[in-house]
């Protein structure tokens, strides 16, 4: 063994022991406990999920927010990430729009997700500005409804893209659109046959994040949802914190988890694909 080897080993120990401990164990426990039930080996657990057509339902809706919740964080995100990038040209001035975009995310989900509850309720602030305005007759309901969860959702995960959009911004090299322009391309060509394929990688990040984070959210779509809308979290925190049944548990969570990473490695290769082939155009 060679004496940079010998170096690195205590240097990696840390790192490995940390993910053994908080990753790969409690995902052994996980796995391990949702294939035993009674406390025999068996496949029942999954078997009651899979073949349950509630638990199908639930999951369909859990993907459709979490769905219309990065498709909207992606439509603002992108063009504030520019906005921020491009346009902004005060330092000063960018690094206090990104205190002031981030500086939600020093509080707790509960906390901002009480807001939204007196923000979007029948007499709150989005009914009274939507009616004072003329573009409703009477006020709307939002809570218990999921265009309230993603409002609410799109609130909390939206900094996640703009970071990763505004870093994959930053890094794209000014003179590459510069000879663009000199070429003859006009300023959209220019951004859609350079600026944006370079960043893609930068966005479809972002979206992984914010589509793996609403996913997994728990809070923002309970207190939202005033008990009318399911989604996967709210079944998995049942289970383990009011039924106790960790077998069932588990094989929900890991349901949730393998369906997500599905979604997610399906996604990623959408994006390889079409960065692929606008990088072909491009040339």
């Amino acid at each position: 063994m060679s004496a940079a080897m010998n170096r690195a080993l205590p240097l990696l120990a840390a790192p490995v022991a940390f993910f053994a401990a908080f990753f790969a164990v409690p995902m052994i426990v996980v796995v391990s406990s949702s294939l035993m039930a009674g406390g025999v080996p068996s496949l029942g657990n999954y078997a009651r999920v899979l073949f349950d057509q509630y638990h199908w339902d639930v999951l369909a809706a859990t993907f459709r927010i979490a769905g219309l919740t990065t498709v909207a964080c992606a439509l603002l995100g992108y063009p504030l990430a520019y906005y921020l990038v491009r346009v902004v040209k005060s330092r000063a001035l960018r690094r206090t729009c990104v205190i002031l975009l981030v500086l939600p995310l020093f509080t707790s989900n509960i906390v901002r997700s009480f807001g939204w509850m007196v923000l979007l309720g029948r007499n709150g602030l989005v009914n009274d500005a939507l009616v004072g305005i003329g573009i409703l007759d009477h006020p709307m309901r939002f809570l218990g409804t999921e265009l309230g969860i993603v409002i609410g959702l799109v609130y909390i995960l939206l900094p996640f893209i703009v970071l990763a959009v505004g870093n994959a911004l930053a890094a794209v090299d000014p003179a590459l659109e510069d000879a663009s322009s000199d070429l003859g391309a006009t300023p959209f060509d220019t951004f859609r046959t350079v600026t944006f394929p370079l960043c893609l990688p930068g966005l479809m990040s972002g979206i992984v994040m914010v589509f793996t984070l609403a996913v997994s959210a728990y809070v923002t779509p309970a207190l939202l949802s005033g008990g009318k809308i399911t989604v996967f979290p709210m079944l998995i925190f049942q289970q383990y914190s009011t039924v106790f049944d960790v077998n069932y548990g588990g094989a929900l969570s890991m349901t949730l988890l393998v369906m997500t990473l599905v979604l997610v490695g399906l996604a990623g290769w959408i994006g390889n694909a079409g960065a692929g082939a606008t990088g072909r155009k491009a040339q």
